[in-house]
């Protein structure tokens, strides 16, 4: 049985492990990562399993199947934040991912499948500029060039993060997790408005949106703002400005099915008042659940910067990040999730998600399912991020019945 108190208490002491600042801050790699991934580690031993950490970090803890030969069942989510977070995202799916295992336990619960619960490595983008690195590295995805590749603004590399936790950077090529997978479920918060304003407590995700992030660095000529007449300016931030504009445009041009574009990253060069800006980069990031209208959108943002680099006499570099797949979920894992939710008797719908998930990983091999519960006004990736408790126990409970019925060899996901 799920219990409120036990899930209460953990999500009060994961809000205590953070770095200084509003909010949460756990920024993956991080001390105040470690220290809530040893929580983590801590709770999951507590709760019997038999815990381990790979070569990228990522935490697994095993709860031992009757049958240990049989693929396991695979559960979680991820804990580091981004800065100034929250303390929902991701939580809620590693914590009630352990509460559904003790409550297994408390009940006397038996299965033939080992149900692995996993708590993902760096899922968030805000340290390195790409997400779900920890699954990545999971299924085989990074290379060693990678590592190199992605630069904190430390200018502190993946490779130098993982050997400064003394992981085994050189070996990403061969990472991949090679236990044979029965299905991959994840919980989450929404990180939206539907749930709320549709006045559902459970929503059933029908697939993911994924996103194309880059970097497009604009040069102009850094001159003194009083010396330099108006008609003689090359202003690498008024082109900056424009092009910012632009992508917003662009992507609302884009109705169905829709596209969503940001740019979350400014940073001009030299900076200073009395200096026109020389230099600006961006970082933009474009999702959508259709990789065709993604990639269209991305592929007008890019003709519009050129134009708009020509016209105002400016020059520009475009440096990718990641391009992640849109994923739909598993047909028979969505039918496993809805009679859960139909059992434990609470209003649901079914929905995309446009948030980036750890599931998308697994999706392209293994029966994935996602289920959201709401978070207050939809705010995530802030401080003032909330779910109500009431929701998380539901969610829970839906959780655990969801991987009660997966871990017998009889249900089959065909």
């Amino acid at each position: 049985m799920i219990q409120r108190e036990r899930l209460a208490k953990d999500f009060d002491a994961m809000a205590q492990l953070s770095a200084p600042g509003e909010g949460i801050n756990r920024l993956a790699f991080t001390d105040a990562d470690w220290k809530g991934r040893q929580y983590i580690i801590d709770r999951m031993t507590d709760a019997g399993l038999t815990v381990e950490r790979d070569d990228f970090g990522n935490v697994l803890g095993y709860k031992v199947g009757k049958n240990p030969d049989l693929p396991v069942v695979m559960v979680g989510s991820h804990t580091d934040s981004v800065p100034n977070g929250g303390n929902y995202d991701g939580v809620v799916g590693v914590l009630s991912a352990i509460e559904a295992v003790r409550s297994m336990t408390d009940d006397g619960f038996e299965h033939d499948h080992t149900i692995a619960v996993v708590d993902f490595m760096c899922e968030e983008s805000s340290r390195f500029g790409a997400a779900t690195l920890g699954s990545k590295a999971m299924r085989g995805e990074l290379t060693l060039q990678d590592l190199h590749r992605l630069v904190d603004k430390q200018g502190i590399s993946l490779y130098d993060a993982l050997k400064g936790r003394n992981l085994n950077a050189d070996a990403i090529e061969h990472m991949e997790y090679k236990r044979p997978v029965k299905s991959f479920t994840e919980i989450h918060i929404e990180q939206g408005k539907v749930l709320e304003h549709e006045a559902k407590t459970i929503g059933i995700v029908t697939g993911i949106a994924a996103p194309e992030r880059f970097y497009v660095t604009i040069r102009g000529n850094a001159d003194h703002s009083g010396a330099t007449p108006m008609n003689l300016r090359h202003d690498a931030l008024c082109g900056a400005s424009k092009i910012i504009l632009g992508i917003e445009e662009i992507a609302s041009m884009q109705e169905e099915p829709p596209v969503v574009g940001t740019v979350g990253v400014v940073e001009v060069v030299p900076g200073a008042m009395n200096v026109i800006p020389g230099a600006v980069k961006l970082g933009v990031d474009i999702r959508s659940i259709s990789k065709v209208a993604r990639d269209s959108v991305v592929t007008l943002i890019k003709e519009f910067i050129d134009v708009m680099a020509e016209k105002r006499g400016l020059s520009y570099t475009i440096e990718p990040i990641a391009q992640d797949h849109p994923v739909v979920m598993n047909p028979a894992m969505i039918r496993e999730i809805e009679e859960a939710v139909q059992s434990v008797g609470v209003d649901y719908m079914t929905m995309p998600s446009g948030a980036g998930h750890d599931a998308m990983h697994w999706a392209d091999v293994v029966p994935t399912g996602m289920i959201f519960i709401p978070c207050r006004e939809g705010i995530s990736h802030n401080p003032a991020e909330f779910a109500d408790m009431d929701d998380i126990v539901t969610g829970a409970k839906i959780l655990d019945t969801v991987l009660r019925k997966l871990s017998l060899e009889s249900t089959k996901l065909n």
